[in-house]
């Protein structure tokens, strides 16, 4: 009969313990330790460690020096009355004139000089040109021309006998109304005369 159809008698003295079938389970008893990166020995890894431990610290140190070096620059700054944006417009003419000596501005420089002489020497930019000279030229003919016309036009308005007809009312009118100013001065009285009347009345006997 196979053990493992067998009833389970609890009054039985081998309970508990295993069945002979599990006898043949391999188990794994050791504990073997692995490495962190493949290919390194134990003396290796250590002495990697050490170095990275080393390595950390400097950055530490060199973090707190460059600390203490932008505290006593701020300090010098402060004493020589530099303000931030003098900093700023320094820091911004020296980073344009690193982009100005650059390689790439150079280079991009020189390929729009160049685009610019193949666009003037090229002939849809001489015709362009010579099409907007002509349309200029002919804009201050026109203009010209209009106002020639509007100088005939007054002229002609000038000599017509309509115009001549009210130039010589308006010539009257202003004669009359100079000539009736010219009258009432005349009917005015004399200061000096009233004078001499008023010397006359109060003469004593």
């Amino acid at each position: 009969m196979d053990p493992a159809s067998q009833d389970i008698n609890l009054n039985s003295p081998n309970k508990g313990l295993l069945s002979d079938t599990m006898t043949d389970v391999p188990v794994d008893t050791g504990t073997a330790r692995t490495s962190i990166s493949e290919g390194l020995t134990e003396a290796e890894e250590e002495e990697l460690r050490s170095e990275l431990t080393k390595v950390e610290e400097e950055i530490v140190t060199l973090r707190q020096v460059l600390a203490a070096k932008e505290r006593h620059c701020g300090e010098l700054k402060r004493k020589l009355g530099l303000t931030p944006l003098d900093g700023l417009k320094q820091n911004l003419s020296k980073s344009w004139h690193d982009v100005q000596v650059s390689n790439a501005y150079l280079s991009a420089s020189s390929t729009l000089e160049d685009w610019s002489e193949k666009l003037t020497h090229s002939e849809a930019y001489k015709k362009t040109q010579e099409t907007l000279s002509q349309a200029g030229q002919k804009t201050s003919a026109a203009l010209s021309n209009v106002g020639s016309a509007i100088s005939r036009k007054l002229g002609d308005m000038r000599n017509s006998a309509t115009f001549k007809s009210f130039e010589d009312r308006v010539g009257t009118i202003k004669s009359k109304v100079v000539g009736g100013r010219e009258n009432g001065s005349d009917n005015l009285p004399s200061p000096t005369g009233s004078s001499d009347k008023t010397l006359q009345d109060h003469a004593p006997f």
